[in-house]
């Protein structure tokens, strides 16, 4: 059955509708092209992976990478060659591995040792099963990064003999082979977004060029970040790393889709209301504007929250995000809006909408979805709970820590070297810790070290700038709970000895250090976002009950999208446990962004609500937005999806699990259970504004306005 409605009583729409306004605004952002294109391609030439950038700030382990990166030799990078032949070493085999070291050893020269150090015997070692040698390389940085030097130090030792296995590992291999991974992750992040972001825009809209120009605005928004991001890092020195720098992509392409939908759909129904399309699109502006802006201001609070975080990637993430989901919001607010205008009616071909002074208003498919919830309230609440809560089942699985040999996708020959390593050098099986103390107290530290329960082998380094080191080798393999309670061991041991000024660091130790500054953040953050999206709620709604009913909704929803996706991880895809920074990750863009539909929703019915009423309200703003909101949920999953496409553990389960919850939050939470809840609740959803009273006397005498849940019978 349809329905004949008149258009609302609106303001007039002022100056912001006159001709030279679109052209105003697009000749400024060409202005603003010409400066901030060229700067965008330079967003890759600060972008940086090293350990000091991107640990906890005030960790023990950050302070022995300052001291490394900062005295001699410190900087070098460590390479491990592990040789290994299943029926034993042969006379060949060892003489081809003493060519090979000092072949390397003259083509990259060891640091020279410290007067006084002691020679620790010769440089190649045979394993107590003769089946295996090894020789460690220190590579100086002067000779490149590790994804530099691991290739051709691979390609130098190919001439062995047939049977005579090797492989490169250490520190510097497994940093080379995750470089590598991130080797033009940006460029692969970005073109895929745009594919991906292209066959669902044509898809939604049908149209040979509509779909052109959202992608176009969103292009223009993401290079405006990538040159904002450049000057933030050039004049406040954030940290950008390869992986904050993919999701600065995946953010503004994906929020600003989002909003372009949101803007179009309002768009078409003010231009079936007015004649002329630049009316029409202030009219749509300020229909839509006010919870595009809510939903930008509480991703942007979100993410400014990670300021606290001790851990500098995650800190630095929070700038960085910000800075992409603004300029997203201006470039679709100004820009967008210009160029649909210029462009006129024809821009929808082939379905234009038509100016009618009457607008027919069908049911649909939202419509009848709104009518089915209405009817059985009690059924959808529960029913859409009950989903949730079985999948939140999901977090009983493992989530557990993931290891860093476990981050690859396929293991690569530095990660399978370090079980060949352990396998036959069981002392040198895990990686190595670096104590820094004062010299005259390295023999005291030493023979503690050496005494200390789950401690190997313990070796005195060099000594300069006022500092002595030493590498100490636990028995326990790298990154296991064994491992990390040895590391804890031995500093509290080196710390009870006065005057030592004793720190401990290295690989496993800055994995330690960050897993427990990241539990620490998640503490300190998570509770700071929830804060603050609901204060930002609240204001937009006018409200209090409603804001915490859709706060609730959001969490739930999480709780389900980590549990079914720990169940994904740990039973289909066989992952290993859950990287570190993926439940801040997830929580903080799960609430930010999943709140967005909330939002969009929740203010269509509060607009509609004065005119009709809680109930028909809701049912209209389901009705209205339900589509495009929809929409949006699937273009923001799948360019968040995109990061499942990447090699990388970690990037898989945030790509998937977010992606997972949007799509939980969009066609769910959204689309049912708030709808239900809101019914339930009736016009008390409101409170404490006026319009949760049964009957509102609006300003200036006009008519009353019904805001009672259910309609007169």
């Amino acid at each position: 059955m349809s329905v004949s409605a008149a258009p609302p009583r609106e303001a007039p729409p002022g100056r912001l509708a006159g001709r030279w306004v679109p052209w105003l605004v697009i000749g400024l952002w060409l202005a603003l092209a010409a400066v901030m294109v060229p700067l965008s391609g330079k967003l890759s030439s600060v972008t940086t992976d090293s350990a000091v950038d991107t640990l906890p700030a005030s960790a023990e382990s950050t302070k022995v990478a300052v001291l490394e990166d900062s005295l001699p030799g410190g900087d070098d990078n460590t390479f491990v060659f592990v040789y290994h032949r299943a029926g034993g070493m042969t006379d060949v085999d060892r003489a081809t591995v003493e060519r090979h070291y000092n072949t390397l050893a003259k083509r990259y020269p060891p640091k020279v040792a410290a007067a006084g150090e002691d020679d620790e015997g010769p440089p190649t070692r045979l394993s107590t099963d003769g089946k295996a040698m090894m020789f460690t390389l220190d590579v100086s940085t002067t000779y490149g990064a590790p994804e530099a030097i691991v290739g051709p130090l691979r390609d130098a030792a190919k001439d062995r003999p047939i049977g005579l296995e090797l492989d490169v590992t250490g520190p510097a291999a497994i940093d080379g082979d995750m470089d590598a991974v991130f080797d033009g992750i940006d460029l692969q992040v970005f073109l895929t977004t745009v594919v991906v972001v292209t066959l669902l825009l044509i898809l939604t809209y049908r149209s040979p060029v509509l779909w052109f120009i959202p992608l176009v605005v969103v292009g223009a928004a993401a290079l405006t970040a990538m040159a904002t991001v450049y000057l933030l890092v050039k004049g406040f020195g954030i940290v950008v790393n390869d992986q904050n720098s993919a999701l600065l992509t995946i953010l503004v392409f994906g929020v600003g889709t989002d909003y372009a939908l949101l803007l179009i759909a309002r768009y078409r129904e003010t231009l079936r209301h007015h004649e002329n399309v630049r009316v029409a699109m202030v009219h749509a502006l300020r229909g839509a504007a006010p919870a595009i802006v809510a939903s930008a201001a509480t991703v942007v609070a979100g993410l400014l929250c990670l300021l606290v975080a001790d851990l500098n990637s995650t800190s630095g993430l929070g700038p960085i995000g910000a800075a992409g989901i603004l300029c997203a919001l201006v470039a679709m607010l100004t820009l967008f809006p210009a160029v649909l205008v210029v462009l006129g009616r024809r821009i929808f071909w082939p379905a234009i909408p038509r100016f009618s002074t009457t607008v027919q208003e069908k049911p649909g498919l939202w419509g009848r979805l709104g009518t089915a919830i209405s009817r059985r309230r009690w059924v959808a609440t529960l029913g859409s709970l009950g989903v949730l809560g079985v999948l939140a089942i999901g977090l009983a699985g493992n989530t557990g820590a993931l290891r860093e040999q476990d981050q690859f996708l396929s293991a690569p020959e530095s990660v399978t070297g370090f079980t060949v390593l352990r396998q036959h050098f069981p002392e040198l099986g895990g990686q190595p810790m670096t104590i820094f103390t004062r010299p005259a107290y390295q023999e005291r530290v030493l023979d503690i070290v050496k005494g200390t329960h789950g401690v190997a082998l313990a070796v005195p380094g060099q000594t300069s700038g006022g500092w002595a080191d030493i590498s100490v080798f636990p028995t326990d393999a790298p990154d296991t709970v064994a491992e990390y309670d040895t590391i804890k061991r031995v500093r509290t041991a080196v710390h009870a000895v006065s005057g030592a000024e004793a720190i401990v660091g290295g690989p496993s130790a800055e994995n330690l250090d960050t897993e427990v500054t990241t539990s620490r953040d998640e503490k300190l953050v998570i509770p700071l976002v929830l804060a603050v999206v609901l204060i930002i709620l609240g204001l937009l709604l006018r409200a209090i009950v409603a804001p915490l009913v859709l706060m609730a909704t959001v969490i739930v929803s999480f709780a389900a999208a980590f549990g079914g996706s720990v169940f994904v991880f740990d039973t289909i895809l066989g992952f290993k446990g859950i990287d570190y920074s993926v439940p801040l990750l997830a929580f903080l863009f799960l609430v930010a962004l999943g709140v967005d539909y909330n939002i969009f929703l929740a203010s269509r019915a509060r607009e509609e609500t004065v005119r009709l009423g809680t109930r028909e309200g809701m049912l209209k703003a389901l009705s209205a937005t339900g589509g495009v909101i929809t929409s949006a949920g699937v273009v923001l999953a799948a360019t968040f999806a995109v990061l499942a496409t990447l090699p990388l553990v970690m990037l898989i389960e945030v790509g998937f699990l977010v992606a997972f919850g949007v799509l939980l939050d969009a066609l769910l939470v959204r689309s049912v259970l708030v709808p239900a809840l809101t019914l339930l609740i009736g016009r008390r959803i409101w409170w404490p504004s006026r319009l949760s009273r049964p009957t509102v006397e609006p300003p200036g005498g006009q008519q009353s306005l019904a805001v009672d849940e259910e309609p007169a019978r």
